[in-house]
């Protein structure tokens, strides 16, 4: 297995570390642990941001993977994925201003942007984990494509 096969379980296991790392983390704050809260969540920004790398150079070098499975439940993958997208752009933008809050030292508002923000990166990174496995457990395929091309097939 070469380096472009790999980079798809890779940033999939990046992003379930993070979600992870940000359970632990919610489970440190709310035993008042404030400096190793602050430790694991920066771990977890960081395998986000391992993730994104990968993700992004996989896309650009490698291509996006076309959905194997059968043409019926395309439309029904399509709109997950476009669920699953639209959630990670979304935690993404929360995740930045939680960590925003919580480096500038406005502990209230950080900690009420936090869980809202930790369930929303688990539902990403839940998700996140089946289009992997959609897309390469389940019905692999080895037809690469654009991004857009990937998304709707165009």
């Amino acid at each position: 297995m070469n380096l472009a096969e790999l980079m798809p379980l890779m940033s999939t296991s990046c992003i379930v570390i993070s979600a992870c790392l940000v359970a632990i983390g919610w489970y440190l704050i709310r035993r008042g642990k404030r400096d190793q809260h602050k430790t694991v969540m920066i771990w977890a920004s960081i395998f986000a941001v391992l993730f994104f790398i990968i993700y992004v150079s996989k896309t650009i070098f490698v291509g996006t993977a076309l959905f194997g499975g059968p043409p019926s439940l395309k439309p029904a993958y399509t709109v997950f994925l476009l669920f699953h997208t639209t959630l990670a752009t979304v935690a993404a933008v929360m995740g930045l201003y939680t960590l925003y809050l919580g480096f500038k030292g406005r502990y209230q508002r950080h900690k009420k942007m936090g869980p809202w923000t930790a369930v929303i990166w688990f539902f990403t990174a839940i998700t996140g984990a089946a289009v992997y496995s959609l897309l390469y457990v389940i019905y692999p395929h080895t037809d690469k494509a654009g991004l857009i091309e990937g998304l709707f097939g165009w």
